[in-house]
This record gives structure tokens, C-alpha cells and sequence, in this order.
């Protein structure tokens, strides 16, 4: 962090990491558009004709371990191999494993099946290296209670969503024009270029942040030639670690129902229609990303003009969990204009307005959250409570389907004003433990509100 010039008020090491993320989830999403479309595709064109049911669990199960294998990898970079190389290296496996899912069918004596599930364990493998990384290197930009991490973490996210929002058109136009292997052909570019961005830049940019292994650094720091017992203050951050991620899994179990029952309400009680031309229902899943790259550097240059009155993390993760209520209660309005007849159609801008309170209130968390990991973990931890962090997001993913699927024995009403009650109440409830919580940060974020101002805070947040 040291010798580090800046761009727009941050260090331009930040940019290449951006930069490296944005291609790296070019060719995540780009991929994961088109894999269960390839699964059940039983045209000519290619695709290996399997049932709704096993694409779905093959889905679930590549999602799942996509964001379990992060607490491996995060673990063996923090240990053995540091972030740098295990980002390097983890772009390499994805990069090979979109190619081998491009592979012509008996490439290498290989039947399809095969070459599908060795490149989807490439990935799996490769993503597990990179993801938890990469985020602790933007952390490790910053010295402890810069105010400016939480506005990094912020644009890095953009990055991410700039790369989620390119996917999806590009894989799914290239699919169209000449078929499925090309599809994933142009993941694999994508997984070159964040590759080529690392090699070429990261020295001059990064300079020696994530080559030595944080296990290493902490022993360094400490004269010693093992590891030394966790403090008690490391103790009481992992603690806030811990029941932060508590939240996250009730913020992400709420809003992760916009890949499932709001995507089935939009397509089949949504009127979509503009004069002669129907809106396609997907169109509405790219609200979102549309959304977080208009208003990130808003929100990033928000919590750096505040400053010392920057509100902590735990306010951050209660406005985002009011913010979720809120867009529900657009939902419940939604509910309410069909008056109990399914026949009926509602507005379009009920989602509208869901989507952009849920996209605010994402904003106040998932960079945020992945900015407070990097304070409160341990040096010789930092990768891997980042790992354990995506364990969370597992989780919610998981108990978002449970949820989801309980439509039909309760009814969109309930299910929709449930998550806003229990959202809004988690928010009062976090809102409650700010103080314990900001006190068992030991002065992680030195711009935090004092604990005499957190009541104050408290209610005007409320």
C-alpha cells in the first residue's frame, strides 16, 4: 500500500483488480447463461437433451460448490501460496475449464459428459482459488480505518456487475449465431483477458501486496516461527464476522428470490406490455446490474465525502435490510392491484421498484461486507474468512429455494410480506447490537460513530 499512485481518490491498484474481476465474472456469468439452456437443449444444435429436473440439480450443486470452495482456497493461499499466485493460478484453471467445456464432442477420447463435468470441476476448482483472494488483495489496499475502503469495495462491485451485465448478451448472442461450444469459447476469452490483466500489471500496480502468505507476514510481524493463539481481540472480530453473516444469509435469502418467484411472477402476472411490443420477462432480471453500475460511484463517493459521519458497518446492514423490506412492500403492491384474481395483470414499475430498493440495499451490503472482512480478519486468516464469508451466500441460496418453493402452500402475499417482516425486523435487531458490535471491532473503523452517538444514529436510521 505503500508508493501507490492514485486514481479518482484511490490507489490504481484497485483499477487493476476491478479490471481483473470485471473478466473474470465476464466469463463466470457468461458461462453459468447458457449452461442449463445447454443441459436441456434437445435440438440438433448440440445440447445433450437432459430432463429440467437433472440440469437443476447439476445447476445447484455447481453453484453450491462455487461458493464453498472459496473456504479451501482461501485457506491454501493464506498458508502456502499467497494471493497473488492463487489468483494467477485460479484464472488459469477457469480459463482451461471453459475451454474444455468448448471441446468439439470425443476431443482427447473424451465423450461429452465427460469433458462437461472435468471442465466444470476446473472451474469449481479454479473459482475456489480466485474469489476469495482477489477481494482480500482490494482490502489489503488500505491501511486500518481508511475511510475510503468501503467506497473501493463499492467500485470494485461495479466491476463485477459491468462484467455480469456484458455476459449474458454476448454469450447468449455468440450462442445464437454459431452454437454452445462457442458460448463457452467466449467465456474462456474473457477468463484470458482478466488473466493477461494479472500477468502484465499486477508488479507495477499491486508492487508486493499478495505474493507473501498471510500466514507468513503474521509470523514475521510477530518474530516467531509459528503461529501465535488468537487475541482476544481477533476473537471478538471474528465474533462480529460471524453474526454479520447471520444478516447476510436473511438479506440474501430475501433477495435472491429475483432469480426465482419474482422471475415467475414477472413472467406470468406482469403486464409487460409496451403498445404493441411484450417486454421480455428475463429483460427484468438485468435491472439489477443495470441499477449498481448508475449508482455505485454515487454511493462510493457518498461514503467517502461523510467521513468521520460515515455510518458503520452494522447501520450499513440494517439500512440494507429495511431496504429489502421495502422493495417487497412494492411486491405485497403488486399482490394487492390483482385483488385476489390471478386473471389479472399488474404493473410493470411494481418490480421496477422492487428491484431498485433491493439494488440499494445490495449496495450497503455486499461490498461493505466484503470491506469489513478484510479489517476484522486476522492477518493469517484473511483469505480464509473470506471464503468462509461466500459460505454465507451458500447458505442464503439454499434457504431462498426453500422459501421460493413454498408458493404454492402459501401464496405470493405471504411469502413476499414474510421476508419484508422478518427483514425489517433483523434491521431493528442489528440496529440493536451496533454498539456491542462496533465495540468488539476494537477501533476496526476508526470512523465509526462513537458509542455516545450510536443511539442517535440508531434513531435516525429508523
Amino acid at each position: 500500500m505503500e508508493n501507490q499512485k492514485n486514481i479518482l481518490g484511490h490507489p490504481r491498484g484497485l483499477f487493476l483488480l476491478f479490471g481483473t474481476e470485471l473478466w473474470e465474472r465476464f466469463s463466470y456469468y457468461a458461462m453459468r447463461a447458457i449452461l442449463v439452456l445447454y443441459l436441456t437443449d434437445q435440438t440438433i444444435n448440440g445440447g445433450l437433451g437432459w430432463s429440467t429436473k437433472d440440469a437443476l440439480e447439476l445447476y445447484g450443486y455447481y453453484t453450491g460448490l462455487v461458493y464453498i470452495t472459496p473456504l479451501i482456497g482461501g485457506w491454501f493461499a493464506d498458508n502456502y501460496i499467497g494471493q497473488r499466485r492463487a489468483v494467477v493460478f485460479g484464472g488459469a484453471l477457469m480459463a482451461i475449464g471453459q475451454f474444455t467445456l468448448a471441446f468439439p464432442a470425443h476431443q482427447y477420447g473424451l465423450d461429452i459428459v465427460h469433458t462437461l463435468y472435468a471442465g466444470l470441476a476446473l472451474l469449481i476448482t479454479g473459482c475456489g482459488l480466485l474469489k476469495p483472494n482477489i477481494s482480500t488483495m482490494v482490502g489489503d489496499l488500505y491501511n486500518e480505518g481508511d475511510h475510503r475502503r468501503d467506497g473501493a469495495f463499492t467500485i470494485f462491485y461495479m466491476g463485477i456487475n459491468i462484467g455480469s451485465l456484458l455476459a449474458g448478451f454476448v454469450s447468449g448472442t455468440v450462442t445464437s449465431a454459431y452454437g454452445w461450444q462457442y458460448g463457452f469459447f467466449a467465456a474462456g476469452v474473457g477468463m484470458l483477458i482478466s488473466l493477461a490483466i494479472q500477468l502484465t500489471m499486477a508488479n507495477s500496480w499491486l508492487g508486493e501486496i499478495g505474493k507473501v502468505p498471510a500466514a507468513q507476514q503474521a509470523r514475521d510481524a510477530n518474530k516467531s516461527t509459528t503461529n501465535a493463539p488468537l487475541t482476544k481481540k481477533e476473537i471478538d472480530r471474528l465474533k462480529v464476522i460471524l453474526l454479520m453473516g447471520l444478516f447476510v444469509i436473511i438479506f440474501w435469502a430475501g433477495f435472491e428470490q429475483a432469480g426465482g418467484l419474482m422471475n415467475i411472477y414477472t413472467q406470468q402476472y406482469t403486464d409487460r406490455m409496451v403498445g404493441s411490443f411484450e417486454i421480455p420477462a428475463a429483460w427484468f432480471q438485468s435491472l439489477n446490474p443495470f441499477f449498481i453500475i448508475v449508482f455505485a460511484p454515487i454511493v462510493a463517493s457518498l461514503w467517502v465525502r461523510l467521513g468521520s459521519k460515515e455510518p458503520s458497518s452494522p447501520v450499513k446492514f440494517a439500512m440494507a435490510l429495511f431496504m429489502l423490506a421495502l422493495g417487497f412492500v412494492f411486491m405485497i403492491g403488486a399482490v394487492l392491484e390483482q385483488g385476489g384474481d390471478t386473471a389479472v395483470k399488474t404493473s410493470m414499475f411494481w418490480l421496477v421498484g422492487a428491484f431498485f430498493f433491493h439494488t440499494m440495499g445490495e449496495l450497503c451490503l455486499s461490498p461493505i461486507g466484503l470491506s469489513l472482512v478484510t479489517k476484522l480478519a486476522p492477518l493469517r486468516l484473511a483469505s480464509l474468512m473470506m471464503g468462509a464469508w461466500f459460505g454465507f451466500n451458500a447458505v442464503a441460496n439454499y434457504v431462498a429455494g426453500i422459501i421460493g418453493s413454498h408458493v404454492g402452500d402459501y401464496g405470493a402475499m405471504a411469502i413476499f410480506g414474510g421476508i419484508a417482516a422478518t427483514a425489517a425486523i433483523s434491521g431493528v435487531i442489528l440496529l440493536a447490537l451496533s454498539g456491542t458490535l462496533i465495540r468488539w471491532m476494537h477501533g476496526a473503523e476508526s470512523g465509526a460513530t462513537p458509542s455516545e452517538e450510536i443511539e442517535q444514529q440508531q434513531v435516525q436510521v429508523a
